[in-house]
């Protein structure tokens, strides 16, 4: 027996023993370190495909710099992550990772215009973009005519459900956007062959790889994914991973 195996059977033996909160990569030359299975809150730079995004120190204020896009009568009248019907006149929008349920502030970078949306959806899946307004929010703050726009996004967490109306607005309940259930996205197929013989190759290498489908205008969209974490921290060690490996276009997402 080679001292590659050797080493690959220690390696393993290490990470399943000391990390219970994810299925690892089960590649023994790059695996996750020993801590990775320690849960705490995630104030470090993270990346999200080939793009740096840097979370304030609390979760009150978790934000992302990057670009917005908008999506409207394609989807107009279907399921939301949340299970509610998505109504393009409503401002609404579609994150990755926050918590569904979460009020984000959205600045429009090119012209300085805001507004306030609740996340109900996921994506966009799309590379570079990190948030997916409602065909009304996009024209609020002047994104419909370019289709994308430079924005900063500030997260505000729950509306406090009060009984008496409050004139300055409504109250704001910071909520946890660094635990939850996160896998990574590795492709993106129209052609079921297609993914399943991707999710074939896979399969032997990492653990849960799975597909996930969504019902588009023409037809089903599968999504091959990857890992199964508990923390955004853990997801992104995975990320890096995937990217050494050569699937440069991975990105995390929230389940």
């Amino acid at each position: 027996m080679n001292k590659y195996f050797i080493l690959a059977g220690i390696l393993s033996f290490f990470l399943i023993s000391s990390c219970t909160t994810v299925e690892p990569v089960r590649r023994p030359a790059r695996q996750l370190p020993a801590t990775a299975g320690k849960t705490k809150p995630y104030t470090k730079p993270y990346r999200i495909g080939r793009n740096w995004y840097h979370p304030l120190t609390h979760s009150s204020g978790f934000t992302q710099s990057g670009h917005a896009s908008w999506y409207g009568k394609k989807f107009h009248g279907r399921k939301t992550a949340n299970g509610e019907s998505y109504n393009m006149y409503a401002i609404s929008a579609a994150h990755k990772t926050l918590p569904l349920g979460t009020w984000v502030s959205v600045y429009n970078l090119d012209n300085n215009k805001k507004i306030n949306v609740r996340i109900n959806d996921r994506g966009p899946f799309v590379k570079g973009r990190i948030i997916d307004l409602s065909y009304a929010a996009a024209k609020k703050i002047g994104i419909v005519g370019p289709g994308t726009a430079r924005v900063k996004i500030v997260a505000l967490g729950h509306v406090r459900q009060n009984t008496a109306k409050i004139k300055s607005g409504p109250e704001f309940i910071p909520v946890d956007y660094y635990n939850g259930n996160f896998t990574l996205q590795i492709g993106a197929f129209s052609d079921l062959s297609n993914a399943e013989k991707l999710k074939k190759e896979l399969d032997p290498i990492y653990n849960n790889i799975h597909l996930t489908i969504v019902n588009t205008e023409d037809k089903p969209l599968y999504r091959v994914r990857a890992g199964k974490c508990t923390t955004l921290e853990q997801a992104s060690k995975y990320e890096d991973i995937l990217i050494q490996h050569g699937f440069h276009d991975v990105f995390i997402v929230a389940e």
